[in-house]
């Protein structure tokens, strides 16, 4: 739609209304007149998400203003119409959060002239310093602030800052003084950095109360109450993802899908970095989604936030923390560049520049557009602070302005997108953690580089015997599967990954339904070659489309390490793993579920369920020597441009279709506005296997069919099960298709 320059301005107190510019995903709906709008409230509103009024949880009682159409341009006009429009025909609810404000906008009624729109808006206590010291002047209480924020212990200014401090005080301290945005703040520790014009910073604590007397303690006990953010702390947080460093890369993959990007890279590369005076590997993650503006990357690096009330499923982030456990588990340096539609940030959290510090020192540098131009962004800081945050990035990382321009140029033609970048990665002994399997040059996708864990280990699971696993050691390998329905095209050094949809990839599928706690649930079964090859089978558990645990082992499999081989489960547990009120029983490393009733409850049905899988359908099946080979039930193929997965005809070789594909092309040849099939069982169903089934009769008519049609599509085979197994097929001989790859490690 076009770029646009706002500024956050701020509507006066005593206004009747004022102009709002309203949007949803960095992209303009329309602008609007706010009539009887509250004080304080930001010009541009941003729309969240979209909900039934019954999910919004919204207080009963909350003060009330209207937006009123004043489009600045045709296109404005028709969006305007198009969103009351959706609201109205749903019934939904629009939420979004601003600075201290959360807004509902609530859905025309029947007959409106769509001109105009109700919102409600409730206005939260907001944890920064520029309202503590609003409450310190009205204890009128100025005076003997400033003497014991300059000389009590509890609060100690270092020297070279207290000029600085001190001609902050003495220009009375007015609101102009302390920037909202400049102040990063911790819901753990409430400690703000702040910068003034001359570049200087002062660090001093302060306490949200609703007490003013309670801001500073003239005694010196407010020390005892309060705690630091000491740099030693981004190493407490690589400690969230000690177990397993791909749930460290899987965090920047939830980011990217929840920045609605379309294209995710993923790859390392040897960087020459002054500091060490050598080359060094260096992982970089960039993607195409819609960047983050000053506000929500202050955001991204502040420890924790508020976990939204509402339950988002397209959304996989919650915990606020998803960042820095994931970077600072990689490396100990990661520097973030993000562009918006209108601005461009960036931020660097760093252990090497906090080295020997006593507080936490993050900089960030933010630009504003300006025509085709980005220049300093002076209203959340001055020049010459953003000078010196460059220094400190230039100083302590591989980048250079030059180098960060360069990067610049990679945001897609969008114009938007976020690139982190992480260095001084994590070491094992004398190597890395992660090491780059280079692959061999003009060969498939599959043998184009991969990024491999060093020691290849295995992880411990319940009767697993399996060695081979690439799953657990190779990125490659856990970027197919990471998504329960993947969408967004993602790169490991350059190869685009083939994703493995497993509900659609199975042989034999059979779909369980059934009912826990209340909640429906949605099992798929089946068998898979290549399982069935690495000796691997269990559940893989999802939640909102993301998978959390992998070859969960679940009824007769836990005691026979042999039982089930190749079986694998997947179902999707977004519902059921939440309950009424808001709680999500998910890790805040998104690498398994908490120990709750739910999930004791679906291991008891997941285990009665592929128990009664195995003894009615593996376990009379008459394996010959040789062994089956399980084909998928279905091929199928992903639309390039809708992303859509399209199932091909029976009979079709998939080999054939060209690396770029599209719903016009055979053997689909249908448009991308097609909706896209479920995954169905086979023909033979779990209630027709239940009801009078017959494995003698079931066999002879087999044999008779494959007499009268010898070469006999899988349509036909699947009348019976153990009819698949009839017939001698020659074994693969080596190693499986994952492991037939030439290691070479930088």
């Amino acid at each position: 739609m076009g770029d646009f320059c706002l500024k956050n301005e701020l509507a006066n107190e005593g206004d009747i209304n004022c102009y709002v510019l309203l949007t949803k995903d960095h992209k303009p709906i329309c602008r609007t007149q706010c009539f009887s709008p509250p004080s304080k409230m930001p010009t541009y509103w941003s729309i969240s998400h979209i909900i039934r009024p019954e999910k919004a949880h919204i207080p009963h009682g909350l003060p009330c203003c209207s937006l009123y159409r004043a489009s600045e341009n045709s296109q404005q006009e028709i969006e305007w119409v198009r969103f009351l429009n959706f609201l109205q025909t749903y019934k939904k609810v629009a939420v979004g959060k601003l600075d201290s404000f959360e807004f509902y906008i609530i859905p025309p009624c029947e007959g409106s002239d769509l001109s105009h729109v109700r919102v409600l808006y409730k206005e939260e206590r907001r944890n920064c310093l520029q309202d503590c010291l609003k409450q310190e002047r009205l204890a009128g209480i100025l005076s003997e602030q400033k003497n014991i924020l300059l000389n009590a212990k509890p609060h100690r200014v270092v020297q070279s800052t207290r000029g600085c401090m001190q001609g902050r005080f003495e220009s009375s301290l007015g609101e102009d003084a302390v920037s909202i945005s400049n102040c990063i703040e911790d819901s753990i520790s409430p400690e703000c950095m702040l910068s003034d014009a001359d570049g200087c910073q002062a660090q001093y604590k302060v306490k949200v109360s609703s007490k003013p007397e309670n801001v500073v303690d003239p005694h010196g006990s407010l020390g005892r109450n309060y705690v630091q953010v000491d740099p030693s702390y981004l190493k407490t947080l690589g400690q969230v993802h000690s177990s397993w460093i791909f749930g460290a890369i899987a965090e920047f993959v939830d980011n990217s899908r929840d920045a609605k990007a379309t294209k995710l890279q993923i790859s390392m590369e040897m960087v020459y970095y002054k500091p060490a005076g050598k080359d060094i590997p260096m992982l970089s993650i960039i993607d195409d989604g819609h960047g983050m503006t000053h506000q929500e990357i202050v955001r991204m690096i502040s420890f924790g936030h508020k976990q939204p009330e509402a339950d988002d499923p397209d959304h996989i982030g919650r915990f606020g923390i998803g960042f820095k456990t994931g970077a600072m588990r990689i490396g100990k340096d990661a520097l973030v560049l993000t562009q918006a539609a209108s601005s461009r940030s960036v931020a660097f959290l760093s252990q090497s520049l906090n080295d020997g510090k006593d507080n936490l020192e993050i900089p960030i540098v933010s630009y504003r557009r300006v025509g085709q131009f980005m220049e300093i962004d002076s209203n959340v800081q001055n020049e010459a602070s953003a000078k010196n945050n460059l220094k400190a990035i230039r100083e302590f990382s591989p980048f250079n302005k030059y180098l960060i321009g360069e990067k610049a140029g990679l945001f897609s033609e969008r114009g938007t997108g976020t690139q982190i970048y992480i260095w001084n990665l994590d070491q094992w002994g004398s190597d890395y953690s992660l090491c780059l399997e280079t692959g061999m040059i003009g060969g498939s996708s599959f043998h184009q580089g991969d990024i491999l864990i060093h020691s290849k280990r295995v992880r411990s699971r319940p009767g697993q015997m399996s060695e081979t696993v690439p799953l657990d050691y190779s990125l490659k390998s856990y970027l197919e599967v990471i998504f329960f329905d993947p969408r967004m095209k993602i790169y490991v050094q350059g190869a685009l990954i083939r994703t493995r949809p497993l509900a659609k990839s199975l042989h034999k599928t059979v779909v369980n339904e059934g009912v826990i706690m209340g909640k429906p649930v949605r099992l798929i079964l089946g068998r898979c070659q290549l399982e069935w090859e690495q000796a691997n089978c269990g559940i893989f558990l999802y939640w909102h489309g993301r998978l959390i645990e992998a070859y969960k082992r679940v009824g007769s499999m836990i005691h026979n390490g042999d039982a089930g081989r190749g079986i694998i489960g997947v179902i999707d547990l977004t519902d059921l793993m939440k309950d009424d009120n808001g709680h999500i029983w998910v890790h805040n490393n998104k690498q398994g579920f908490q120990d709750c009733e739910a999930y004791a409850e679906l291991e008891k049905w997941l285990a009665i369920k592929t128990d009664d899988y195995l003894d009615k359908y593996v376990n009379k099946l008459q394996v010959e020597k040789g062994g089956p080979l399980h084909k998928p039930d279905h091929e199928w193929v992903q639309c390039d441009k809708c992303r859509k997965w399209r199932r091909l005809s029976a009979g079709f070789n998939s080999k054939t279709l060209p690396p770029d594909w599209f719903c016009y092309m055979k053997p689909f040849n249908g448009s991308c506005s097609v909706p896209e099939e479920k995954v169905e069982g086979g023909v033979v169903t779990i209630s027709t296997k239940r009801s009078g089934y017959n494995c003698t009769k079931d066999l002879e008519n087999k044999d008779r069919s494959s007499k009268e049609s010898p070469e006999s599509g899988s349509d036909n085979s699947s009348q019976s099960w153990e009819g698949d197994y009839k017939s001698s097929v020659k074994r693969r001989k080596g190693l499986p298709r994952s492991c037939k790859k030439n290691p070479n490690h930088i």
